[in-house]
């Protein structure tokens, strides 16, 4: 079992909770079905939750409702905290890059500045 939580800014707003809320609601309802399955599986399928490729302990929890595909994004190193940071309606494969940019300096930011 794990413990999802979402990164919160200094400010105390979470990126998360701000994307999920501007969510139609069935989207949403997708999203916290999967985030469910994340918390509580031992072996999350793939198609939800992956390590992503050349990177360092980023992770993507993935969920589809319809047409639309949504994305989460963790540098967690605990197996059992998660703590989302970012979140995004998955687009084009060339605009990955510039979506890691900011997960990688919250990281800098919460590790103080490593």
């Amino acid at each position: 079992m794990r413990k999802i939580i979402f990164y919160r800014t200094t400010s105390g707003k979470s990126p998360i909770e701000d994307f999920l809320d501007q969510l139609p609601a069935k989207s949403a309802q997708k999203v916290a079905w999967v985030l469910q399955l994340v918390e509580d599986l031992d072996r999350v399928p793939s198609k939800y939750f992956k390590k992503l490729v050349n990177t360092q302990e980023l992770w993507e929890f993935r969920a589809s409702a319809g047409s639309n595909i949504f994305g989460l994004l963790d540098f967690s190193t605990v197996k059992k905290l998660w703590s989302w940071h970012m979140a995004f309606k998955k687009r084009p494969r060339k605009h990955l890059k510039e979506r890691l940019k900011l997960p990688k300096k919250e990281k800098r930011n919460i590790s103080g500045g490593k």
